[in-house]
């Protein structure tokens, strides 16, 4: 049975649990003061533990999880993040885009606007969409040169949390692959053309070599 959308829902709680949210009600989380590097291998060794553990969001095959030996990743490196301005897009109603899927649904997402940024002293787009509506937080789906034999070959995503001044954290290091890579019961969207970087991303969450 597919689960249509359900890989982005499943890291919307993923990433919630993950990464303190910027516009979350309440007061401010605390600062984490440790290292980077610390805060990143701390995320990953717990999105491993909900993966393992965790029946309501984890999407590996509740025969395998007891087993599974954690997710793979490129090393941590700096220079995979970056501050991405956002240019909204003006439109009423919102702009729609209905993305391809692993199977033969589509996936409706709202397109909120393009992410411009600078890697090596190039620059590059990358779409932002909102799924299902919540503005807070942005679901950027891209491809790479990785995808097809360091990745997986429908692409990668990243969850950002909306920031009120309009720059972001574009942190590569923290990118993921979607569910359907580890369960074929989930459908996943694929990145449209104009995310489709020419280069290879070598940072974050990779396949098992």
């Amino acid at each position: 049975m597919g689960r249509s959308g359900w890989t982005v829902r499943v890291a919307g709680v993923l990433a919630g649990v993950l990464v303190a949210g910027a516009c979350s009600s309440g007061p401010p989380p605390p600062v984490d003061e440790r290292p980077y590097e610390q805060q990143i291998q701390a995320s990953r060794a717990e999105k491993d533990r909900i993966f393992r553990t965790d029946a309501s969001v984890s999407p590996i095959p509740a025969g395998e999880r007891a087993t599974f030996p954690g997710l793979v990743y490129f090393p941590i490196d700096h220079r995979y993040r970056v501050p991405a301005a956002l240019h909204e897009e003006q439109s009423d109603p919102p702009v729609v885009i209905n993305l391809p899927t692993s199977s033969t649904e589509m996936q409706p997402e709202e397109r909120v606007g393009r992410l411009e940024f600078t890697l090596d002293g190039t620059a590059y787009t990358l779409t932002a969409f909102a799924s299902e509506g919540d503005l807070s937080r942005l679901f950027v789906p891209f491809n790479d040169l990785t995808n097809g034999h360091e990745t997986y070959g429908g692409g990668r995503y990243l969850n950002l949390d909306r920031s009120a001044i309009g720059v972001y954290d574009l942190d590569f290091n923290r990118a993921y692959q979607p569910s359907c890579v580890y369960n074929h019961d989930y459908v996943c969207p694929y990145p449209p053309s104009e995310n489709r970087l020419p280069i290879a991303i070598d940072a974050g969450e990779r396949l098992r070599p």
